[in-house]
């Protein structure tokens, strides 16, 4: 996607370069509890630049999701690793349009599935993702660094038809 697409004055765009970095990581340590180095927003952004959108209104970064897309078992299984949605911007449909502009992306790279982590407590992002179709896989004990529990979360690209041999 070279062009940006304008969804109420807010413009989506495919991560374009490092210079990029600095909002990125503004934006994400602002909103996620788990702290991240360097390296880590390096290796998704560098290996599946195509899976990292940013949200701009005007010249300020305002939302970013980063994913990756990889070999799970028999599967072919994208991951949102990262989302956030300045405060200041919330309640915007910014946060939807970012995920479904990456399920988009890694159903056009033949997804399978696509999965993701969020904090149980986190009722917002929780009713965010089920209402795109993603259901709870389980539940992860004590898995963030502060202690709180995790919800996986899943959604099916294909549907899966098992055959039968007779």
């Amino acid at each position: 996607m070279s062009k940006a697409v304008i969804i109420d004055g807010i413009a989506y765009n495919e991560y374009q370069s490092e210079l990029q970095l600095p909002e990125i990581i503004r934006l994400i340590e602002n909103d996620l509890s788990e702290p991240y180095s360097v390296y880590t927003y390096r290796y998704f952004i560098h290996n599946w630049p195509n899976l990292c959108f940013l949200a701009l209104d005007g010249d300020e970064h305002v939302g970013v999701v980063i994913c990756k897309l990889d070999r799970h078992k028999d599967r072919l299984r994208g991951y949102i690793a990262m989302l956030a949605v300045a405060k200041t911007h919330r309640k915007k449909s910014i946060g939807s349009n970012l995920v479904k502009m990456a399920i988009h992306a890694m159903k056009e790279m033949n997804a399978d599935e696509v999965v993701l982590e969020t904090e149980y407590t986190n009722s917002g992002a929780l009713r965010l993702y089920e209402r795109l179709g993603f259901i709870r896989d389980k539940r992860l004990y004590r898995y963030y660094l502060n202690g709180v529990d995790a919800f996986r979360l899943k959604l099916f690209c294909k549907t899966m038809v098992k055959t039968r041999l007779i």
